[in-house]
Formats: C-alpha cells, structure tokens, sequence
C-alpha cells in the first residue's frame, strides 16, 4: 500500500519521508487547492528527500478549464519538472460542460512520458465522477485522486468504491480527503483502496517577534504570520495504521 503526502515546503517534504511515506505531491498555494510550485522549491526538495516526488501542474486557482496559454505554461512546467527529475506529475482538466477533456489530457500525459501521471480532484468537480474514470482511463493517466467528489473520504466511501471497481486496475484510485490514522482502516476495508493521499497539516508558530496585525495582505480573514507544515510524527501514524491493514489482509490470505 502507498502513502501520498501532500506538501508545500521542503521542511514539510522532509518530514514526509522521515514519517515513511512513499511519496510527496509538491505544490503551492494549497489554499486554492494547490497550484504549480516554484523553481527553486522543487530543485531544493529534489535534492533533499529520496523518496518520489509528484508536481502539481497547474497554472492558477479557480476552475479546470485551460486556455491555449494556459496549456503552454502547462507544458513548460511538465516539461521542467522531468528536467528535475520528477517521478510523477498531477493536473486535471475538465470541458465547459463539466467532463473530461480526454484529447487535452491525453496530449499533457504523452508529453510527460515517463513520468507518472496522476489526474487530480478536477474529477471530483466533474459532472459524473463515475462515469469519468473510464475517460481518465481514455486519456492514458495513471492514476486518480478522488475524495468520491464529497468534502471527505468518508462521506464520499460508496463513491470511491464503485469508482475502483469500474477502474478494473486500468487506472488506479488513490484517496484523498480527511484520509488519518484513525478512519484509513475503515476506508480500506469498505473500498478495497491500496493508495492513500493526505495533508495532514499542522499550524507552526511564527518566530516573528514583532507583527503588524492590521494590514492583511491577502484576503481579509488571513493570517499574515501563520503557516503550516506536515509533522513526521502524523505520517509515522498514518503509515503504521496503512501497514496494520497489509498485516491483517496477509493474515486472513493464510
């Protein structure tokens, strides 16, 4: 079983493989749901973790449908992050009227041969989620990143299940949203699930010791001083709870 953690520093990428997980998916702006990273954090966590390391390929927040300009930038960063030796990388793009856009897809997926490709939540935004693994499966992705199109795994469990028997192994599904320590048996079991992604983000106190608190230089409620990093103590957790359920599934094979 894989365990996916999400991150948006290198702090955060290194307690992710300190935490055992096998994988991290690099991005930023996690607040808009995740956006393309920079250069020089990708270069940098490249080089400090071992483990593999999947880009977010995606130019801005809001909606999945790309312009012409857009899918060059798109293209730039794919080709950029294989460059940077990238094992992996994660966009999703959807139509006007809310389905897979398979022939854009699946020109992004050819062009980031051989890397791995992962076709994120845009599913969950899709008009039928089910009925869009099998255009996934169209486009050549690899995998997919669904929460069954609910604000958590498990409100979206039933979803998640049918979607991985209509995959039939022709693309993987890995799960996402609220996926912990505590509830990641229960989804296994109830979905036969074998790869998981999490945030698992916690907020870090500024060291600042002088703030101004009455300019906010993003949206109104932000908090200009605060941030958030993964803890390889929550990964430990996760990953240990993910091996419990390889345990007990080799066990009842005996």
């Amino acid at each position: 079983m894989d365990l996916e953690i999400c991150v948006d520093s290198v702090e955060s990428a290194i307690a992710a493989e300190d935490g055992g997980a096998q994988r991290v998916e690099l991005c930023s702006a996690l607040g808009e749901g995740g956006i393309t990273p920079s250069a020089g954090l990708l270069r940098t966590v490249r080089s400090r973790i071992g483990i593999g390391v999947h880009v977010m390929i995606r130019p801005r927040g809001g909606d999945f449908l790309y312009s012409d300009d857009e899918l060059e930038v798109m293209r730039g960063d794919i080709k950029f992050a294989a460059q940077c030796g990238a094992k992996g990388v994660v966009f999703g793009l959807l139509t006007a009227e809310g389905d897979i856009d398979v022939e854009k897809t699946r020109a992004l997926v050819e062009l980031a041969a051989p890397m791995e490709v992962t076709f994120h939540r845009a599913i969950d935004m899709s008009r039928d989620p089910e009925a869009a693994v099998q255009d996934v499966i169209r486009s050549g992705a690899d995998r997919i990143l669904t929460s069954g199109a609910e604000q958590s795994a498990m409100e979206g469990i039933s979803r998640i299940s049918r979607m991985i028997d209509d995959a039939r192994g022709a693309v993987r599904i890995m799960v996402c949203g609220g996926v912990r320590a505590d509830n990641v048996q229960e989804i296994a079991q109830a979905t036969g699930a074998t790869e998981f992604h999490a945030a698992l983000r916690n907020p870090a106190p500024s060291p600042v010791i002088y703030q101004n608190h009455g300019l906010h230089l993003g949206s109104a409620d932000s908090d200009e001083y605060g941030r958030q990093v993964v803890l390889a103590e929550d990964v430990r957790s996760l990953r240990d709870a993910i091996e419990a359920i390889t345990s007990d599934r080799d066990a009842a094979r005996i």
